[in-house]
């Protein structure tokens, strides 16, 4: 999504962050093998894995895309009012997961990367200022 944000030189309109909904690779960097399936695409991965923060980004944020359903569900028990619930959907259309490739071969992060690419460009279309 930052890749095709800069590309369409929106990076004034458009903010984002990614953050975990559980704690268990904060500080970390992106993962080994999707780091590789990414740079062969032209897409950086770089930062540091944080947790997702309720307190201030329902504030920062307008929109909070959940990749799985147990992300949304784990989100909205987070939201602190409606509001705040209104600010959560799922990342893919169809309210479809974004599966996790952690556990799986290299193939798996090619596959998840075609779905992230293919739902950011969707995204990007609906965000755009017109």
């Amino acid at each position: 999504m930052r890749r095709l944000v800069r590309e369409h030189a929106l990076e004034d309109e458009i903010e984002i962050d990614s953050a975990g909904t559980g704690g268990w690779h904060v500080g970390a960097p992106p993962d080994d093998r999707a780091t590789e399936a990414a740079r062969r695409r032209g897409t950086e991965l770089s930062g540091s894995a944080r947790r997702f923060d309720p307190r201030r980004d329902f504030d920062r944020f307008d929109l909070i895309l959940a990749m799985d359903a147990e992300n949304r569900r784990e989100l909205l028990a987070l939201a602190p009012d409606e509001q705040a619930r209104r600010k959560v959907r799922m990342f893919r259309p169809g309210d479809l997961d974004v599966p996790d490739p952690y556990y799986g071969g290299d193939d798996g992060f090619e596959e998840v990367l075609d779905l992230v690419e293919d739902a950011a460009r969707e995204l990007l279309y609906e965000l755009r200022p017109r």
